[in-house]
């Protein structure tokens, strides 16, 4: 099993940065695609941003290109999210994501979950 833990989220104000953390224990997590997720009141999941093992096979959805980097460590577990620019629109729950399948060959659901940690961005 692998767990997650999501830190860094918080009040913004528009333009502002957060950086979000997230933190895995139990099974290594270095051969894993990892990835961000988000989820706004009355909204569907959306997937902000995913890498591979290494780092590469990047993805950001639309919405963030240019504004959020995800990055990881593997030597201490952890993979970011480093967020600028911020918009009222990224307000949600931001959930981290692993699988140990390659982000391209992911169908369905991602394997482990975080428990999420609230971005509110005021205009």
């Amino acid at each position: 099993q692998v767990q997650l833990v999501e830190s860094g989220g918080g009040l913004v104000q528009a333009g502002g940065s957060l950086r979000l953390s997230c933190a895995a224990s139990g099974r290594t997590v270095s051969a894993y695609s990892m990835g961000w997720f988000r989820q706004a009141p009355g909204k569907g999941r959306e997937l902000v941003a995913n890498n591979d093992w290494s780092g590469g096979s990047v993805y950001y959805a639309d919405s963030v290109k240019g504004r959020f980097t995800i990055s990881r460590d593997n030597a201490k577990h952890t993979v970011y999210l480093q967020m600028n620019s911020l918009k009222p629109e990224d307000t949600a729950v931001y959930y981290c994501a692993a699988d140990p399948r390659p982000p391209g060959s992911i169908t369905g659901d991602w394997s482990y979950w975080g428990q999420g940690t609230q971005v509110t961005v005021s205009s």
